[in-house]
């Protein structure tokens, strides 16, 4: 029986009233994660400045031992340990997003990388998580004031990348095995559409920042806190764009913080914010004159107050990830080039790149060729003063 008019504009209001509440509910959700930025705020690891010029030396280069028959690799992470050891991961298979794909790991000891070892599958996430998992990405890592290994991994169920959400899981044994502990808590509403992607900042306390991006729809880039106990504490929006993401995090003191993004606008440049409350507010800077055809950055700072990055260039006749540059800055601002790490035609992919200072060495790690991880480590020099 056909239905009545008045039936008919009962239901289309009901379903207007559904649809408002859904959005309703997001801007909530949203609400509640802005707002919840106020408890990010924590003193900073700042290190003693040692006036004085850098110089950098390349020690080795390599190619990290790949597991046999994954012919493609991206995204890798470094995580210290002790006695100048060092953790890195990466995902590997048959292609992005493959159903093969994989989240392995490989140590640094005594001058080389050791065998590659498998951390984290499909099946084994979507075990541990109670939920199916259809596709696994990018990895983080930290380690603990405890020496507990914290690392995070992108996971999606339905959907792609947008649908995703970050597993947070922690080694006892340094990197040998790992326990879930949670999906970390991003949104009460649907919780997805989150990733990370660059390197955490240890705080005075023992805890951490760990760098998050949303993408779905638009873009932009948080920073979440974690206590010494590895339990988030609080989360808040770096800038107001609606376009940059993968922020790489830097102190500068107990109250400046800078970020540097990637730009996914039409101004293709490194976009850079900063935080004058020790992460609890954040206001955008102007782009920086680096070019960024939406491509991921590594920043850290050296012991002398210069900032270093490392980033990808754009010459002519070159692709967006085809030349991988080293640059150094005084003041955030102006960079000068210091190094060209790995370089090749239109075609060619040096990209997402990874740095850790490890004494007096810089350890450098990115994707080569979407075939396998390359490692370059240098000789950090400070000379006389400028």
């Amino acid at each position: 029986m056909e239905r009545s008019p008045q039936a008919r504009h009962l239901a289309r209001s009901r379903s207007a009233i559904a649809c408002a509440a859904v959005v309703l509910g997001i801007a909530a959700a949203e609400t509640v994660r802005w707002t919840r930025a106020r408890a990010a705020a924590a003193p900073t690891t700042v290190q003693a400045v040692l006036p004085g010029s850098v110089a950098l030396s390349e020690l080795s280069r390599s190619l990290i031992p790949m597991p046999r028959n994954t012919p493609s690799a991206h995204a890798s992470a470094m995580a210290t340990l002790p006695g100048d050891r060092m953790l890195t991961f990466w995902w590997a298979g048959s292609r992005e997003s493959g159903p093969d794909v994989k989240v392995y790991a490989s140590q640094w000891r005594n001058g080389k990388w050791g065998a590659p070892w498998m951390v984290a599958s499909r099946e084994t996430l979507g075990k541990a998580l109670g939920f199916g998992v259809r596709r696994i990405g990018n990895p983080v890592a930290w380690t603990g004031p405890d020496g507990k290994i914290h690392l995070y991994v992108v996971a999606t169920g339905l959907g792609g990348w947008a649908a995703s959400r970050v597993a947070h899981m922690v080694s006892s044994d340094e990197g040998a095995s790992f326990a879930m502990k949670r999906v970390l808590p991003m949104s009460p509403l649907f919780n997805t559409s989150v990733l990370v992607r660059t390197n955490a900042v240890g705080l005075v306390d023992g805890g951490w920042w760990l760098p998050v991006y949303f993408e779905i729809g638009i873009k932009y880039p948080m920073m979440m806190a974690f206590g010494p106990d590895g339990e988030p504490t609080g989360l808040g929006r770096i800038g107001s764009r609606t376009t940059t993401l993968q922020p790489a995090i830097v102190p500068v003191s107990s109250r400046e913080v800078r970020a540097w993004m990637r730009d996914a606008s039409g101004e293709r440049r490194v976009q850079h914010a900063l935080s004058r409350d020790g992460g609890t507010s954040w206001e955008d800077l102007p782009a920086l004159e680096l070019n960024n055809e939406n491509t991921s950055m590594a920043v850290l700072r050296l012991a002398n107050g210069e900032f270093l990055m490392l980033h990808n260039h754009i010459v002519e006749g070159g692709g967006s990830r085809s030349l991988l540059r080293l640059s150094l800055s005084r003041d955030g601002h102006t960079w000068r080039t210091v190094a060209d790490v790995a370089s090749g035609g239109k075609s060619d992919e040096f990209s997402y790149p990874t740095m850790q200072q490890v004494g007096e060495e810089l350890h450098v790690t990115y994707t080569f060729q979407r075939q396998a991880i390359a490692h370059h480590r240098y000789l950090v020099k400070f000379g006389e003063k400028i």
